[in-house]
């Protein structure tokens, strides 16, 4: 471990670089230890992280408490720092190390090379940025990897930021947890400040772990949210059963406050999964928004986890959705061309003091429900990388805005899923199931 206590020494150090045309001031950042709890400062001040991984919607994130987001990336860092800025946020600024399941060779040394020099400059660039809180130096390298060597780059990046940049820690980020990863980093890479876990349906093993696989520093959970696809249940033909926007959002709820929050005498802090909208698997799994830009039911979970207090408006849930009275671990097969009856169990609750499922003022209001099928997805990779969005097909479901609908199968046989979703003000509520088509007899 570096960067500990001696970063007080710079607290009182201003340094001044233009951003644009404005001038601004360096916020030195530090990790130390006390009385063995691991603290974050900024400019001297605790500083824990309520983080989204993201860089739109910023005025939503401030508004329910985030203080900081994550990139992935340095793609457009200069204008993603400004905007940060501008709204009191910080930012964990990630740099990409290349994977070697996308084919990058860490026995290549003129490539590695290469890489550090790029990295270089980056952080040379941006290192006094007043929003930077820590570089971010890799994101999930350890997936379907077998060259250690990666470690090695990464700490050759950590050192370089050590080196050029004294204000700003260093972390790194793995998929999942286990304990060769950690001793790697220990071993491998010891100008790394903190460590870093993106983790889903396995986060409780999280605050257990991390101590018994040998690290005794500050850690952050960078990603986190709902179950993760490949550790979901699935249909007879291999379709992972998503969670509906109710199910996320009661997770992201249990999981903040059982297994972050709690754990603040080693986590640092957080930053949840997806603060935008991305197709990975389908195109609602992740992503704390819709398609065209509407808050899910999962923000309001989070601002009244986050900030702690009652909200004054009714948030649209959907407790149910099955199609001809199955579930979606029934298995559905349909005939091709069959007609066929979804029912959607749709309500507004309140998040208060104890949360209410039936608040008054709010019962007799008229839910309008948005159906549409899509054919099953066919572009599903791994790690998050870019996915092609799924078919829509038209013309099987009557305009309707009701619970309940009358649909016709498709009638090419397949795998497909009926999504539906209310909107209430300016937040969705969300569900899909999976689905068979068989041929007629």
């Amino acid at each position: 471990m570096k960067f500990i206590l001696t970063q007080f020494l710079l607290l009182g150090l201003s340094l001044t670089l233009c951003l644009g045309s404005a001038s601004a001031q360096v916020n030195p950042v530090s990790v130390v230890e006390i009385q063995g709890q691991w603290q974050l400062l900024r400019n001297g001040n605790p500083y824990y992280i309520i983080g989204a991984g993201g860089d739109t919607h910023l005025n939503e994130l401030v508004e329910i408490g985030g203080n900081s987001i994550r990139t992935w990336g340095s793609e457009n860092a200069q204008n993603i720092l400004d905007e940060a800025h501008k709204r009191g946020l910080t930012v964990l600024l990630g740099l990409w190390v290349q994977h070697e399941r996308h084919g990058f060779d860490y026995n290549d040394t003129l490539a590695v090379a290469k890489q550090l020099e790029s990295f270089k400059a980056t952080i040379d660039q941006f290192k006094n940025h007043p929003a930077l809180l820590m570089w971010g130096i890799g994101n999930e390298v350890n997936l379907s990897y077998t060259n250690p060597k990666v470690w090695n780059a990464i700490q050759d990046i950590a050192k370089y930021a050590h080196q050029s940049d004294p204000n700003h820690p260093t972390t790194t980020v793995t998929a999942g947890l286990n304990r060769a990863e950690v001793e790697y980093v220990k071993q491998r890479a010891p100008d790394i400040d903190i460590f870093s876990v993106n983790t889903y349906g396995d986060i409780a093993e999280v605050p257990k772990n991390i101590g018994n696989f040998g690290w005794t520093g500050p850690y952050m959970i960078t990603e986190w949210g709902p179950n993760g696809h490949w550790e979901s249940p699935t249909t007879q033909w291999g379709a992972a059963i998503e969670q509906s926007s109710w199910e996320k959002a009661s997770v992201y709820t249990e999981r903040y406050q059982k297994y972050i929050e709690p754990n603040q005498s080693h986590c640092v802090g957080s930053y949840v999964f997806l603060w935008g909208q991305k197709q990975e698997y389908t195109e609602t799994w992740y992503g704390l928004f819709t398609k065209d830009g509407h808050k899910t039911q999962a923000i309001d979970a989070l601002h009244w986890v986050w900030k702690k207090d009652s909200l004054q408006w009714a948030t649209p849930s959907i407790q149910a959705l099955s199609i001809n009275k199955q579930k979606a671990s029934d298995n559905i097969s349909l005939k091709a061309n069959s007609k066929n009856e979804a029912i959607a169990l749709g309500q507004l609750i309140q998040y208060q003091s104890t949360l209410s499922m039936h608040p008054s003022g709010f019962e007799k209001t008229k839910l309008q429900y948005e159906w549409k099928i899509l054919k099953e997805s066919t572009d599903k990779k791994s790690g998050g990388d870019a996915e092609k969005e799924s078919e829509q097909l038209n013309g099987l479901i009557p305009v309707s805005q009701s619970a309940k609908i009358t649909f016709r199968a498709p009638a090419q046989p397949g795998a497909y899923r009926l999504f539906v979703r209310i909107q209430h003000n300016q937040t969705v509520a969300y569900a899909n199931i999976p689905f068979q088509v068989l041929p007629q007899p």
